[in-house]
């Protein structure tokens, strides 16, 4: 199987601006206003028990190539150029993806069936010949699977900004998925207590029936659906989220870190233990050099201290787990701070595209 260095894809995705047709700014990208909080996104500070999963096979070390084209994370987050969220002229497009899974909940029992959407962005010259890395962008709170990109009639200029960055050459074309944790009610996301819930609840769901709805049809580097192919292909795959989506990030590394190499959360914390988050590398079977996360987070963000201590609880934990680095040669945890920034949209694209670029 060919290896790419999905780091180096996802540090160069977010550069671009595409679609002919005029594309609308989103309103709110999943933004959780609570003002009344410390804790903002925080999902609480409790350890919560892992689910036991299957130890990995050896994985092969990923070829990074040459030590100076190692791929290295700036001091600040870089800014979105204004010329990004015009149209390129060479556009990826957005499919809506329906299929199947079970009420959050009652997930185990298997009783209730809900059929749900994903958005799809296949990039410029998307070819079955061709395999591709997946990027699973999730929403935050007050949102749903269509604030990032938008819809097939209706696409966000975020998809302008992918588009532009696949054009220049600064990434490897990208699949990018846009769900939602969201359960039985579009109007889930705006509860806190309960989005909190549905965040801890969906890897069942993103596991047993999204990413097989997506790698099953779309042309990816998982060569089949077993659970087994994708631990195979789990270097080819990384989960994105802001503010909820930043939780439901944290309980992806926390559930599914088998079939998932990449990790890039933003001002949305899950705890302040950092023996924890240690242990869930370790219960796993996996490493220091098993995985790569890029965190975000913005001085004026409401979130930004408890995110923060997260963070630094990871750095100080003792088994010398997580490893402060700006390229994934060196070590597998990069933490940025954007001075002035608040918990909003304009922090959730900017941190996406860092993440990408």
């Amino acid at each position: 199987m060919k290896k790419l260095n999905l780091l180096v894809l996802v540090l160069s995705l977010m550069m671009c601006t595409g679609c002919a047709q005029r594309r609308t700014v989103p309103e709110d990208m999943g933004v959780s206003d609570v003002g009344e909080t410390d804790i903002g996104a925080s999902a609480g500070n409790e350890a919560v028990s892992n689910e036991e999963m299957t130890s990995p096979e050896q994985a092969d070390v990923i070829d990074v190539g040459q030590e100076e084209n190692i791929a290295c994370i700036p001091d600040t987050p870089l800014e979105i150029s204004e010329d990004y969220y015009s149209a390129a002229s060479e556009q990826g497009t957005l499919e809506r993806l329906e299929y199947t899974t079970y009420e959050s909940f009652s997930y185990e029992e298997r009783t209730k069936v809900l059929t749900k959407n994903a958005y799809v962005y296949l990039p410029y010259g998307y070819s079955e010949d061709k395999q591709y890395n997946v990027f699973y962008l999730m929403h935050g709170g007050w949102a749903n699977e269509a604030t990032y990109l938008g819809t097939p009639e209706n696409p966000n200029v975020f998809q302008n900004v992918v588009d532009h960055v696949v054009q220049d050459g600064r990434m490897e074309p990208v699949i990018i998925i846009c769900p939602t944790f969201n359960n039985e009610s579009p109007n889930d996301s705006d509860d806190y207590g309960l989005e909190l819930r549905l965040t801890d609840n969906y890897h069942n769901e993103l596991i047993n029936d999204l990413i097989p709805a997506v790698e099953g049809k779309y042309s990816t580097y998982a060569e089949g659906t077993s659970i087994e192919d994708l631990e195979r292909s789990r270097e080819h795959r990384a989960f994105c989220g802001f503010s909820m989506g930043s939780v439901a990030t944290w309980h992806t590394f926390e559930y599914c870190l088998p079939y998932f190499r990449y990790f890039l959360p933003s001002s949305g914390d899950l705890t302040s233990d950092g023996q924890y988050m240690e242990s869930i590398v370790t219960d796993s079977g996996y490493g220091p050099e098993d995985f790569f996360i890029y965190a975000m987070s913005g001085t004026e963000d409401f979130d930004y201290s408890a995110f923060s201590r997260q963070i630094q609880a990871m750095l100080d934990a003792p088994g010398g787990i997580f490893i402060d680095a700006d390229n994934e040669k060196d070590g597998n945890l990069a933490y940025r701070v954007q001075e002035g920034n608040e918990h909003n949209a304009e922090a959730a694209m900017q941190y996406i595209y860092n993440g990408l670029v």
